[in-house]
């Protein structure tokens, strides 16, 4: 790729965009990652003073390596010297929350060093990906190489996963993964992403802030800058020129400029702020193309010559797939975190789609969002009680699905255990055929529905499932909440004799009834009457302990001893 700029020294930094979102000593939203150093270690660079961290608390597999001493030399970064290799499952993820959180743009860069870690001897080739779309193919040339991926991407949620995907070339590895958060008024387009085809730091080797920039010594030629693509066919479509004035200029001095670009005023009669960067960059209404010409030359009133301290060319990446609703996100997020869920679980649950999460079903329509419509835990030695978050997902339906263990069978039978799994026609209780209102416990053979007919709001109760028994979670789309369970109330209104009625309600309309549980009207040995109002009318809602069986006559013996 020929590059023509025939003025003064060009030097390609470490990290160069540094010296244009915030100083070094300023690293407020940073998350720099040195993969593979020793887990809960950190360390700050002799040279750029930014501070790296361990990977440990950023993915969840993968193992640490070393390069090859014979790579190792002094000249080469200290991020290199190690790297983290996935030799495990297909995609494996890097999970990145920057502080200032979403709708922002964040430059985004991960580096490679192969340094034979492995002592194979051969170069892998994988998949990158940011979040659910894929960023790029890592193919590092030899083993004493480096490569970087870098891009500007704008983040629309708070988490940024990383996600390098085994190919069937090689074993997955990274070196380095950093994080800068940008000005969202100096990079555009804000809906976009944008991947970096190349960058000039001019002037500098250490990145330091403002520290030098590339002045045009003769004054009566124009600063020039020509792009000629060599063996890559990348189509330029931004390109961003950042300056900032490094001397503290005396009043008879000024510096002002003219920008062209492809013989077409660029921006007119610029100045540059004294040890503050401006940034001037192409329209981005089309691209610029694979050749252009740029030309900067000072004004008639200005003293000095023009200067610029880094210049960046960049192409659009389009990412067309969306990321998982967020709302499922966050609910299988806690799945996983509640019950401890050890299958390889990282990055986006369902997209891409065949690098979806095992066990998990997903709907996909066309550019929507994808969302959760089942989930087999089966297999995962489950036990506990169930999450009241889950109470808290109107859309969520619990459903059980497989054979109840004769174990289980056998210690309800003998009162040893209530086991509750009405409602779940995917559920067999005797080893065959799903029964589609099976009733298990001796204190309901006689009860052909539901096991539980009390209240809809026992999101507590305890529940054991063995590795037989399956969790399967529906997630139905639609405009009002999914129905809950059977909820009985009474009414004593003008000395009414209590009545049983039978309405089912959400547990968000149960909290509203009982004004979220606020008054206790009774506690008796299995469980808590609420009292609350439904249409006008004075109700009351019983809370279930896990160990009731006894059923409506307690009830209507506690509210009527309530209001007798």
């Amino acid at each position: 790729m020929a590059k023509h700029f025939p003025f003064a020294i060009i030097l390609h930094g470490a990290f160069a965009l540094t010296v244009l979102v915030h100083s070094q000593q300023d690293q407020l939203g940073f998350i720099s990652i040195d993969c593979g150093i020793p887990d809960d270690s950190s360390y700050k660079d002799g040279i750029t003073e930014i501070n790296y961290a361990s990977d440990s608390t950023f993915t969840e597999t993968g193992k640490n390596g070393n390069i090859s001493v014979e790579y190792r030399t002094n000249s080469l970064e200290q991020q290199f010297w190690t790297v983290r290799s996935f030799p495990e499952g297909t995609k494996n993820c890097y999970t990145l929350r920057p502080s200032p959180g979403k709708n922002r743009n964040y430059l985004i860069r991960a580096s490679f060093m192969y340094g034979n870690y492995d002592g194979i001897g051969k170069i892998p080739n994988f998949d990158l990906y940011l979040g659910v779309n894929k960023w790029d193919t890592v193919a590092v040339t030899d083993a004493s190489s480096t490569l970087t991926k870098e891009i500007m991407h704008l983040s629309l949620s708070e988490d940024i996963y990383v996600c390098l995907v085994n190919t069937g070339n090689g074993t997955p590895f990274v070196s380095v993964l950093e994080e800068r958060p940008l000005n969202n008024n100096t990079y555009v387009p804000k809906s976009r992403s944008l991947d970096l085809v190349e960058r000039f730091d001019c002037g500098s080797q250490t990145n330091r802030s403002y520290n030098t920039a590339v002045t045009k010594f003769n004054i009566n030629d124009p600063m020039f800058i020509t792009w000629t693509p060599g063996g890559g066919n990348a189509v330029i479509q931004y390109i961003y020129m950042h300056f900032a004035e490094s001397e503290n200029l005396q009043p008879n001095q000024s510096r002002q400029c003219n920008i062209f670009l492809n013989g077409n005023l660029w921006e007119g009669s610029f100045v540059p702020r004294y040890l503050s960067t401006s940034t001037v960059h192409s329209s981005p209404d089309g691209e610029i193309g694979q050749q252009f010409q740029i030309w900067i030359n000072q004004t008639e009133t200005s003293t000095l010559p023009p200067i610029l301290n880094a210049v960046e060319f960049y192409t659009l990446k389009q990412f067309l797939q969306a990321q998982t609703d967020q709302e499922d996100v966050d609910a299988i997020k806690n799945i996983k975190s509640i019950y401890r869920i050890k299958r390889n679980w990282q990055g986006d649950p369902c997209a891409p789609k065949d690098y979806a999460w095992n066990g998990l079903n997903c709907s996909y329509n066309s550019y929507d969002s994808p969302s959760i419509i089942s989930l087999d835990l089966s297999n995962n030695s489950l036990n506990g009680t169930i999450p009241i978050f889950l109470s808290q997902l109107p859309l969520l339906r619990v459903l059980l699905s497989g054979s109840i263990p004769m174990e289980l069978i056998e210690r309800s039978n003998k009162g040893l255990l209530f086991l509750s799994v009405g409602g779940n026609p995917n559920l067999a209780s005797n080893g065959g055929n799903p029964d589609p209102n099976p009733c298990v416990s001796s204190q309901c053979k006689n009860k052909k529905n539901i096991v539980v007919p009390i209240v809809a709001a026992v999101v507590g109760f305890a529940i054991l499932l063995s590795s037989g028994i399956a969790l399967l979670w529906h997630l139905k789309r639609r405009k009002k909440d999914t129905p809950a369970r059977e909820l009985n109330f009474v009414s004593n209104e003008q000395g009414m004799v209590l009545e049983s009625k039978k309405q089912q309600f959400t547990y968000s309309e149960v909290q509203s009834i009982t004004n979220n549980f606020e008054s206790v009207i009774g506690k008796g040995g299995f469980g808590t009457v609420y009292h609350g109002y439904l249409d006008g009318f004075q109700v009351a809602v019983k809370m279930l302990s896990h160990s009731s069986v006894q059923g409506y006559k307690e009830f209507q013996a506690e509210v009527g001893n309530k209001y007798s």
